[in-house]
């Protein structure tokens, strides 16, 4: 049986500027997350563009595979042996467009999970994906999702048959959506018996001010940690095997 994860969920208001303003804070705060111990870390949706989507109308504000310019952030993956999944427009080696959620490995690795459930002006600019990306993180799987794909049961559903302990969802939850937000994290949790997280961008976003609240549900579905403010905060906690068993455990 693998031990306890330590995951670190960013609720992160972007700096203008796009890509190359927002790598270094995204380096920062890894550090913050090591700091406390944590071996996964969790950005919001298009963490690296701040939910700007008029500056995709740019080439430079889209990251490709191995981008250079995300070399600060494999480098600090790799001095602290965390992985981070930072939110990125990214062109795939064939240039087909994604909404996507992106893991840096210490070992210098990538790999992508894709939206699943465009809405709004995204459909116009990305293809979507067909389901979650699992990542295998010191024998945690832990399953990505992207803001909308939340409110569709059958995402996260997808990802526990695949065996997901963790459902991690980098969204952008704007004023008002507070309720919904928590009906979402809370939900996935109990209906398929795992935890789940929500970093959610922070600070006045394009669709509006956010509504913070990122955190952790237990597989419950009630809420362990929320997020105080709704600007840029660190939030972690220690994840362990004994309540996912007792949930998982069938009823004599």
């Amino acid at each position: 049986m693998t031990g306890p994860l330590t995951v670190s969920a960013i609720q992160y208001e972007a700096l203008e500027g796009g890509v190359v303003a927002n790598v270094p804070e995204h380096v920062r705060l890894i550090e913050d997350a090591d700091s406390h111990g944590a071996r996964l870390v969790i950005f919001p949706e298009l963490s690296l563009i701040g939910y700007n989507l008029p500056l995709l109308r740019r080439m430079e504000q889209w990251v490709v595979p191995g981008d250079a310019r995300l070399a600060a952030v494999r480098e600090i993956c790799r001095r602290t042996g965390v992985t981070a999944v930072v939110g990125a427009a990214l062109r795939e080696h064939d240039g087909t467009p994604r909404l996507a959620s992106l893991a840096v490995h210490p070992d210098g690795s990538e790999e992508a999970g894709f939206k699943a459930h465009l809405h709004g002006g995204e459909a116009a600019l990305f293809r979507a994906g067909a389901g979650p990306a699992v990542l295998d993180v010191d024998g945690w799987k832990v399953a990505l999702a992207i803001c909308f794909d939340a409110a569709h049961p059958v995402h996260s559903g997808t990802a526990a048959e695949a065996g997901a302990d963790v459902y991690a969802v980098s969204g952008l939850y704007t004023q008002g959506e507070g309720a919904r937000l928590g009906l979402h994290l809370g939900a996935r949790a109990m209906d398929n018996r795992m935890y789940t997280l929500l970093a959610n961008l922070g600070g006045r976003t394009s669709l509006g001010p956010s509504c913070g609240l990122s955190g952790f549900w237990g597989p419950d579905g009630l809420a362990m940690q929320r997020a105080k403010g709704t600007g840029t905060e660190v939030l972690t906690a220690v994840l362990g095997r004994g309540a996912l068993e007792r949930y998982r455990r069938p009823a004599m």
